[in-house]
């Protein structure tokens, strides 16, 4: 069973008393612990999209589902990542991540255990008693993904969450969530900008057509990591200057500038 699947999806919206579509025939299905990313033109549905799956709107036509359910509302089995870090300022990182589980009635114990191993998964250990204000961005950000994993969520959903940062940390954030992704598998639907981002943390890359946007073409990114050995590389530089990694971003790419040059046509 796939664990979020779009069947037919199409979306419009009345802004200002004009109508327009911004989604018309979307399907798309990511199984299990799966990481599909999702790039397209500016306006073209992605961020739709992922909050359809997270029950925030709804289609106009079609169903979006996830783990066969037809999504109603948003759940715990989904947790999201914004671009913006969304921390209680007046909260430590121990509290903000701790308070989804203190909202679901968790035992006090088990909250403790729960957030330590969080907090340990995203390498925040001596940050406990830190407020936002005296993290950095991406020390921010480490505190949202793990205020997210902690609900032990089947499915994350993920809008450009390092769409904020400089670009340095936002290439760290990129290595961890690598790192966290293989070691903690979670089914994951990432909204980017970047075809960089998009190919090294992805294992498919869907192309969406600028608005109404649909699901152009799918990549599928992992074979062609696991053939050739990407994981074994530490650092992102290395893997963008693989052959490999240079053919499939140059695809992505052209289909991405097709759609821009139908656009200004």
């Amino acid at each position: 069973m796939d664990a979020i699947r779009f069947d037919g999806v199409h979306k419009a919206f009345r802004r200002a008393g004009i109508d327009f579509v911004a989604l018309e025939k979307v399907d798309l299905a990511i199984a299990p612990q799966e990481f599909v990313a999702i790039v397209g033109p500016s306006g073209c549905g992605k961020t739709t999209c992922l909050r359809m799956a997270a029950g925030f709107e709804f289609p106009t036509s079609g169903e979006v589902t996830v783990d066969g359910r037809i999504v109603t509302a948003p759940g715990p089995d989904r947790a999201v990542v914004f671009q913006q870090f969304a921390l209680f300022p007046w909260k430590t990182v121990f509290e903000n991540i701790e308070l989804g589980l203190r909202n679901k009635g968790v035992p006090k114990a088990e909250r403790g255990d729960r957030v330590a191993e969080a907090i340990a998964l995203m390498n925040l250990q001596g940050y406990e008693t830190a407020f936002p204000h005296q993290l950095s961005g991406g020390m921010q950000q480490r505190v949202a993904i793990a205020r997210a994993y902690v609900l032990d969520p089947d499915v994350l959903l993920m809008d450009e969450p390092f769409g904020a940062l400089d670009a340095q940390t936002r290439v760290v954030m990129q290595e961890e969530l690598v790192r966290l992704a293989r070691r903690n598998p979670r089914t994951v639907l990432f909204i980017t900008h970047s075809v960089e981002e998009a190919v090294y943390l992805a294992d498919r890359v869907a192309v969406m057509t600028r608005r109404p946007g649909r699901i152009k073409e799918v990549i599928n990114v992992k074979p062609v990591r696991v053939a050739e050995h990407w994981d074994d590389h530490a650092r992102i530089e290395d893997v963008m200057d693989l052959e490999s990694f240079v053919h499939l971003r140059t695809r992505i790419w052209k289909s991405l500038r097709d759609e821009k040059g139908s656009q200004d046509r």
